[in-house]
């Protein structure tokens, strides 16, 4: 966003004055010849906060690469999942509405949070409320995405703003991120890690990966790609590769423990 839009209004306040629609239009223009050509960016400057976006299939690796990115460069993670459960939570508005949606399968417990495990039962049997309640929260989820970006915008604290969301191209957070990454491995290597860190078995892999994107569709909207198939260290030397030439430099390692 534009500093005269950031400055003369507040985040998430959309103005219909004749300065500030030229404005949006020109950037609208801008991010669509940026997508058209999105694997050239050798010409960008990134002088303002950089919103990134980063999907991949499960069991690509995607919490080591966030957590590399966290610990070592300027930047502020958020999770879509997080941000689901938050919105959720009693007191807000998607809960209000969770609660007309659920009045009759007691899902909710007596202290009045949500017993998410009966509410996956629920929903594995009714498509109709399953796509209710996507169409409750998942809107939520992006209203919020979008005031926290602004608000970084307007702060300019973090260097970089990252969102992690499985359903990143689907629910179209390519019209709000200035670039999508792709955390790519391969499906033998997917379905080792889901067997061996989570206890999946075949069948349950076997849906997991007929219900996600294929691999083409990933790359054709994604404008990167890091290749997570073989140690860590190599995906990292990738992902500094990125940075530096997002002109984003290394900051000093943050501590985990305590010395």
């Amino acid at each position: 966003m534009s500093d005269y839009v950031a400055q003369n209004h507040a985040p998430g306040f959309t103005c219909i004055c004749h300065k500030c629609q030229e404005i949006i239009f020109s950037e609208r223009k801008y991010s669509e010849l940026l997508y058209q050509n999105r694997y050239d960016n050798s010409e960008l400057t990134y002088n303002d906060m950089h919103f990134i976006g980063i999907t991949g299939g499960v069991g690509a690796g995607k919490t080591a690469i966030l957590s590399y990115l966290e610990s070592n460069y300027p930047c502020r993670v958020m999770l879509a999942d997080e941000i689901a459960h938050d919105v959720m939570e009693p007191g807000r508005d998607c809960y209000r509405k969770l609660q007309e949606l659920f009045a009759k399968d007691q899902v909710f417990e007596a202290d009045g949070q949500i017993d998410r495990k009966r509410m996956a039962q629920v929903l594995f049997s009714d498509e109709e409320k399953r796509l209710a309640l996507n169409n409750i929260v998942h809107p939520a989820v992006k209203q919020y995405v979008i005031d926290e970006m602004n608000r970084e915008r307007a702060e300019q604290k973090n260097k970089v703003l990252i969102l992690e969301a499985a359903l990143l191209i689907e629910e179209h957070y390519d019209e709000i991120c200035d670039e999508l990454w792709y955390i790519y491995t391969s499906e033998k290597n997917r379905r080792e890690r889901l067997k061996l860190n989570r206890g999946y078995s075949d069948e349950k892999i076997d849906n997991i990966f007929a219900s996600q994107l294929s691999e083409s569709t990933y790359r054709e909207v994604c404008r990167e790609e890091i290749d997570n198939n073989h140690l860590p260290e190599d995906a990292f030397s990738q992902i500094d590769a990125l940075m530096k030439a997002r002109q984003v430099e290394k900051v000093q390692k943050r501590q985990t423990t305590e010395e």
